[in-house]
């Protein structure tokens, strides 16, 4: 082993375009196996929390406990790509996904779902981190707006077809809803056997100690947030003891976190990536676009089954104005990001649309006409298909090839706690706002609102005004959720705009000097391939 002369080059990748689409097919094959058994579960998730037993928490846990593994472990499977073998480390994170889908396939209470659904986010976030920084080792800033377009296309895909595959899966009696995490295994397998005969990259290793008591802290100090956003206002006020209690405990872990930052040898999120301005505003951004992917349209599937009355099935149809237009966006900007080599005036467009989509779906009510719903979820599936994979193309075009896993990482990270705060609050936002609006409604017609339980209702089982008023109540609580998101899309499009444009380079040699970062201890390269 010797010293690199050159570290920044270190994991230069020379491939053809075949090449490149030949190593990529198993990496989005895995991508798309992550995605689908997500999505798969969104218009599952009200028969499975109704036939569960569970609570309106218990639905917002579901989805909120995967996002925050995923967010927990995104940095660390960051850090370990700048370790260990790229490949070896995609295929465990395959392995780890499959068999927390098949235990959550045999879960038999929310609790044991949301434990299993733990296993699944560990290895998402392998996926989501290992994703953008084999792409970036393989594929030059400017070429690599083309290839982020085809992962936005398999994203879009596996978006679509999942809630589609779900509502099938859900409304065939002979399957039933544990099929929904059993779908997506012989897709793994079939990514696996790709990544090992296709996937060849350098294996490029640092004398490094994996932070993990700044995992630890970061993990629990987020955890612990999301514990009081869920539950206050349900199980105890917003303005409480045990209210200041978590808060409190949250904000301590987080100094410490930020302490251990400081002081680690090898920090697992950097602190002075921090000092690059793009890095920084991106981070902004991708929290409010995390938001925006999650937070809010993960109950869409709630509101067209419980306001609309749909089924699964055609709960999935209904969504996909926000996956086209995600599946566009992705696509076509990527392409034209490539030949011109600017990507900036596009960020602030997706911020603009995605603002405008959720101020608009803010509008929304049980009786709003589907056409409007199909162009205000359209803005948003733009919206979010301009800012997402360009906000980490943007980043990993300032840092050198050896901090791509960190730096790639970083946005994935607060893009999926984003995403968790989004789900964990709105969901908290949705339920208080159920409760208020259907007692009010019951209200009205003579009826004492208590002894609901808290569980999700099945419209089609309740009378005639009752269900008007339940109906109502959640069509109306879906529109005040999208509201609630519409300042998340605006402090995404502040951050954008106050982002310096840096063209993107021909080449994975060097940063782009206008965002140099300060120079690490060199790394060490072997000649091994994976």
């Amino acid at each position: 082993m010797t010293q690199a002369t050159a570290p920044t080059r270190a994991t230069a990748v020379d491939m053809s375009h075949r090449q490149i689409l030949e190593a990529l097919s198993g990496l989005l094959l895995g991508m798309f196996v992550a995605i689908l058994s997500s999505t798969v579960v969104s218009n599952a998730l009200p028969r499975i929390i109704t036939e569960l037993r569970g609570s309106q928490s218990a639905y917002t846990w579901v989805v909120t406990s995967t996002l925050l593994a995923t967010t927990a472990t995104t940095p660390i499977w960051g850090k370990l790509a700048d370790l260990f073998s790229k490949k070896l480390l995609v295929q465990i994170s395959l392995v780890i996904f499959v068999l927390g889908s098949v235990l959550a396939g045999l879960a038999q209470s929310t609790g044991e779902l949301i434990a299993c659904r733990v296993v699944q986010g560990v290895g998402a976030g392998g996926l989501t981190a290992l994703a953008q920084v084999i792409m970036a080792t393989m594929i030059a800033p400017r070429e690599r707006g083309r290839y982020s377009g085809y992962l936005g296309a398999v994203m879009a895909v596996g978006t679509i077809g999942g809630p589609l595959i779900g509502g099938v899966i859900v409304d065939t009696s002979w399957l039933g809803w544990r099929w929904c995490f059993y779908v997506g295994v012989p897709f793994a397998v079939l990514a696996l056997i790709v990544l090992q005969r296709t996937l060849s990259l350098p294996v490029v290793k640092r004398d490094v100690k994996i932070d993990w008591w700044g995992a630890t802290l970061i993990t629990a100090a987020v955890s612990l947030l999301l514990v009081w956003i869920t539950l206050a206002g349900d199980r105890y006020d917003w303005i409480s003891w045990t209210s200041g209690v978590l808060v409190a405990g949250a904000a301590l872990l987080g100094a410490l976190a930020v302490r251990v930052e400081k002081r680690a040898a090898d920090p697992m999120i950097p602190p002075r990536l921090f000092r690059n301005r793009t890095i920084t505003l991106a981070v902004i951004a991708s929290i409010a676009v995390g938001v925006g992917m999650f937070g809010a349209s993960v109950f869409l599937g709630q509101y067209f089954q419980i306001s609309r009355g749909a089924s699964p099935t055609m709960s999935g149809l209904m969504t996909l104005p926000m996956i086209g237009g995600l599946l566009v966006s992705s696509t076509v900007v990527g392409r034209i990001i490539t030949n011109t080599g600017r990507w900036k005036s596009w960020l602030v467009i997706g911020s603009v649309l995605l603002t405008a989509g959720f101020a608009l779906m803010g509008t929304m009510r049980a009786d709003t006409p589907y056409w409007r719903l199909a162009v205000f979820m359209a803005l948003i599936g733009l919206g979010v298909g301009m800012s997402m994979q360009n906000l980490v193309l943007a980043v990993q075009n300032t840092v050198r090839p050896d901090e791509l896993g960190a730096a790639s990482s970083v946005v994935a990270f607060f893009r999926s706690l984003g995403g968790a705060i989004g789900v964990s609050a709105l969901g908290a936002v949705l339920g208080h706002r159920v409760t208020t609006y259907t007692a009010d409604g019951l209200s009205r017609l003579g009826i004492p609102a208590s002894g609901s339980g808290g569980g999700l209702p099945d419209v089609h089982t309740l009378p005639g005004p009752i269900r008007t008023v339940v109906e109502s109540a959640y069509g109306h609580a879906a529109g005040d959720i999208f509201l609630a998101a519409a300042p998340f899309g605006l402090l995404a499009l502040i951050a954008v705009v106050l982002i310096r444009e840096v063209p993107l380079r021909r080449s994975n040699a060097g940063t782009a000097p206008a965002e140099r970062l300060p120079q690490p201890a060199p790394v060490a390269a072997t000649g091994a391939r994976d």
